[in-house]
């Protein structure tokens, strides 16, 4: 029994060490800095940026404090995401990995064609409009903040990733995700998720990423609620045919109740 325990610990061992030798945790891949789009029909979205403020100063050359041992100040970063067009709903508290602290900003935007106008998000254009009775959603990332020469030692070590995931409110009918580190295609995840993965390297260097999706123009959860409600209809037409059959056979004639 021992034996058995020791060697499924050893095993858990190995399969962390070769996590992050990969540059995957235990708990998934990590990505050094990370957009996550969820995109409403009508335009709104909510984005949800996971970066190391590294990554923050050197793609979107955000002015954030570098030292570990600087105070982190969460309306400093609420100041840097708020714009016209977005509303800062959440700043997380940072935490640390590989010695480079992280930090998450969750943001709201009523129109995400306008979504370029906030300074952390205007390397890339977004545009969601109607084709042939569907909806067309499209963004393009541009070239990072980078300036030659400016680039200090974060700790990079070569392995660190970007990703742009989207989700997509209604059922996909096309779209070209595709992972830029080894240019694999991608298929939705569950929950209509789609994901473009690229080396923070040639992120930095401005290699362009182009997220195109079609989609149906109608929203998953209004077809679920419909499917739902002609179900419930459809039960209650039922029910009410068996009340009126039986009410309309009535009690079979002849039959006698006992004692009368």
């Amino acid at each position: 029994m021992f034996r058995c325990l020791c060697a499924a610990l050893l095993a858990v061992l190995l399969l962390a060490v070769a996590s992050a030798c990969s540059g995957s945790g235990l708990f998934g891949k990590q990505y050094e800095y990370e957009e996550d789009l969820t995109l409403g029909l009508d335009g709104r979205a909510t984005v949800v940026v996971n970066a190391s403020l590294a990554s923050l100063v050197a793609l979107r050359g955000l002015p954030l404090p570098m030292d570990r041992a600087a105070r982190l100040n969460d309306d400093e970063i609420r100041s840097l995401f708020t714009s016209p067009v977005t509303q800062v709903t959440r700043v997380s508290r940072p935490w640390t990995r590989k010695g480079r602290r992280f930090v998450q900003v969750r943001v709201r935007v009523s129109d995400v064609s306008r979504l370029s106008e906030s300074p952390p998000f205007s390397w890339s254009k977004y545009s969601l409009k109607q084709e042939n009775g569907q909806h067309v959603f499209q963004q393009i990332v541009g070239p990072s903040a980078l300036k030659p020469g400016t680039l200090r030692n974060y700790g990079w070590d070569g392995s660190e990733i970007v990703a742009f995931r989207v989700h997509l409110p209604s059922k996909i009918t096309f779209h070209n995700s595709r992972d830029l580190v080894t240019n694999d295609t991608r298929t939705a995840d569950r929950g209509n998720i789609l994901g473009w993965e690229q080396h923070l390297a040639d992120r930095l260097d401005g290699s362009p990423v182009e997220i195109l999706v079609r989609m149906e123009s109608q929203s998953i959860l209004h077809r679920t609620l419909f499917l739902f409600a002609g179900a419930f209809f459809s039960a209650v037409i039922v029910l009410l045919l068996l009340v009126w059959w039986t009410m309309r056979k009535g009690v079979p004639q002849g039959s006698r109740v006992l004692g009368f």
